[in-house]
């Protein structure tokens, strides 16, 4: 099978970005960014995370608490940051919490204790229980066919057909 074609087929799938966030050691933050998100449950509260499992951050996931941050509309460059294209003037505001450091002007965050890891061929898929959460107001940052859109840009031209 052509994988770059079904990647290719999969990024017909719009989805919003996120940047998984944890804490790598004290003062240390890393994180990756991952638009493989989706709710798993709601009692007990789960989520997923797909992670490649060529990516560093596979392993430096295992077993560690993390933060799920959705990101707003103005934050690209965050996700390329995090998706390993470093952004040289990108000033990183954050907020430490108990389960992790969460970026500062998120959408919404999501802190999660791990629940489960299951290997789902070249990922792994990390599972985590949801003990605290945020939702602040904005447009979401959406991915689509390899490029980032604005929510409400993107609404508008659906709108204008």
């Amino acid at each position: 099978m052509d994988t770059r074609a079904l990647r290719n087929c999969f990024g017909n799938f719009a989805t919003g970005v996120t940047v998984v966030t944890w804490a790598a050691g004290e003062q240390q933050r890393s994180g990756i960014t991952v638009n493989s998100f989706t709710s798993v449950s709601l009692d007990p509260p789960l989520v997923l995370v797909s992670i490649d499992c060529k990516a560093r951050a596979c392993e430096a996931l295992k077993n560690k608490p993390f933060v799920i941050n959705i990101l707003a509309s103005d934050q690209e460059a965050i996700a390329w940051q995090f998706a390993g294209r470093p952004q040289i003037d990108l000033e990183m505001e954050w907020e430490d919490t108990e389960l992790g450091p969460k970026i500062k002007g998120a959408l919404a965050t999501m802190e999660c204790e791990p629940w489960q890891a299951y290997e789902a061929g070249d990922h792994v898929l990390y599972l985590g229980k949801v003990k605290a959460f945020t939702v602040n107001g904005g447009n979401a940052l959406l991915f689509y066919k390899g490029k980032f859109y604005d929510s409400k840009e993107m609404e508008k031209k659906l709108i204008e057909g």
